[in-house]
């Protein structure tokens, strides 16, 4: 089966190189021809565990190609799959202006019957407008071309991305003909083989599908740094109120960690997305609202700390050590990040800023420059710095030898923005020691 993958970020690179994986043949298109450019010469541009060796076994199997002209490929493919960006616009609604032009350029050059798959996060509805769009350019050729639209959100996990693909909870396709469904059936029967759920259903529900899951896990983000929040004021510890709720079966236990704000490329931007799509039909999302309120007033909880600790005083001159720049653990990507607010925060406050991140350093200085100062290592980072900040929860971190870090410390305090360390073993060790909600 020959497919075409637009876009070879996250999404396109990982969806082709694991659809290439199945068997099928595979052509990832990007206009980006530097990223082309590096991807042909086996360059990986994103940091994805797996994605490097799985890329580069199905280009020497001759199942995976790159190009940056979609309209090359167009005659030898039965789907294209749209997987461009659709950042938030200044009111944070989705910008399609990438997915439209994706398919005003299937429909200047296609032949014959294609099923044009979003595999983008895009609002309710933008399926319509691809389609409109593509009739609308075989309109200027005279042509009556058939084709279909359908719907194919992602949930993979940054970090875990190929996994999620390879081995998925589930699969959502939305489709609005049998002729787009027996196709798509055909190109996901390796995962029907396996007993995965392939989901089919109306394409509006697709789409609805893939903002309501995102906005359900953030909204469980937000409650419980809120209920940590609580916690503090009330003497509680929101370790042990996890433990308590995550048992009933109801609720279950993932996405109950306490933290300093959720990040990244989909969940700050699915939330606004799909508040604005509210707001645009006259209806108020206000869980939503405040979900998004939380988040972004947890990004300074640790500010606020830091400053409790210091009584309040001016930070003006203190080094201050950033264990973790990106968004999570397993990526890259600082999109978002918690990272990119306390920087700014810090340097405000006249801090010298000292960072280090496992894989996150080169975005840092692309996003923030020599603002910074980037260290070798973890324990290059809190060399004579006034307080250690833990921003990510790398695996590296977790057990660190903290007797080194007390001698290299000016002064020996740890905010710990992720509840990973003990604070038992941090005060045996003479440190003073903040978390979030205990």
């Amino acid at each position: 089966m020959n497919i075409a993958v637009v876009g070879t970020g996250y999404v396109g690179l990982v969806s082709g190189s694991c659809f290439a994986e199945t068997g099928a043949t595979v052509t990832c298109v990007d206009v980006d021809a530097a990223k082309i450019e590096r991807l042909q010469h086996g360059e990986i541009p994103i940091y994805e565990p797996g994605l490097d060796e799985l890329v580069k076994k199905n280009v020497a199997a001759g199942r995976l190609s790159f190009t940056t002209d979609l309209a090359s490929v167009l005659d030898d493919v039965e789907i294209v799959f749209s997987a461009v960006g659709t950042p938030p616009d200044e009111d944070g609604s989705a910008d399609l202006k990438y997915v439209l032009q994706v398919a005003r350029t299937i429909g200047e050059h296609i032949h014959h019957y294609t099923v044009v798959v979003t595999k983008s996060t895009v609002p309710v509805g933008t399926a319509a407008k691809v389609r409109r769009t593509i009739e609308a350019e075989l309109e200027k050729r005279g042509e009556h071309i058939p084709f279909d639209v359908a719907s194919n959100p992602e949930f993979l996990k940054e970090g875990n991305a190929i996994k999620d693909f390879m081995s998925p909870d589930r699969v959502v396709v939305g489709t609005e003909s049998e002729r787009a469904k027996k196709v798509l059936t055909r190109l996901y029967k390796p995962f029907l083989i396996n007993n995965f759920r392939v989901i089919f259903m109306d394409i509006a529900s697709a789409e609805m599908t893939k903002y309501a899951a995102n906005s359900m896990l953030a909204t469980r983000i937000s409650f419980m740094n809120d209920m940590a929040n609580l916690c503090e004021l009330v003497g509680a510890d929101i370790n042990m109120v996890r433990a308590g709720i995550g048992s009933d079966t109801r609720i279950g236990r993932k996405f109950l960690y306490a933290g300093c704000g959720y990040g990244g490329s989909c969940f700050p931007k699915d939330v606004k997305a799909l508040i604005k799509t509210a707001d645009q039909q006259g209806y108020s999302m206000e869980v939503l609202k405040a979900v998004e309120r939380v988040n972004e007033r947890q990004k300074h909880v640790l500010f606020q700390k830091l400053q409790k600790a210091f009584d309040g005083q001016s930070l003006s001159g203190l080094t201050i050590a950033l264990w973790g720049l990106s968004f999570k653990p397993e990526t890259d990507d600082m999109r978002e990040s918690t990272a990119l607010v306390m920087i700014d925060k810090l340097l405000a406050a006249g801090c010298t800023v000292r960072v280090y991140d496992p894989v996150a350093m080169d975005e840092c200085r692309r996003r923030v420059g020599d603002r910074v100062v980037y260290s070798r290592d973890k324990y290059d980072a809190v060399l004579d710095a006034d307080a250690l900040l833990l921003l990510t929860e790398w695996k590296e971190f977790r057990l660190p030898t903290w007797g080194v870090i007390h001698k290299a410390m000016n002064r020996p305090l740890v905010i710990d923005g992720r509840n990973i360390f003990d604070a038992e073993e941090l005060e045996e060790n003479g440190f003073d020691y903040y978390c979030i909600g205990r």
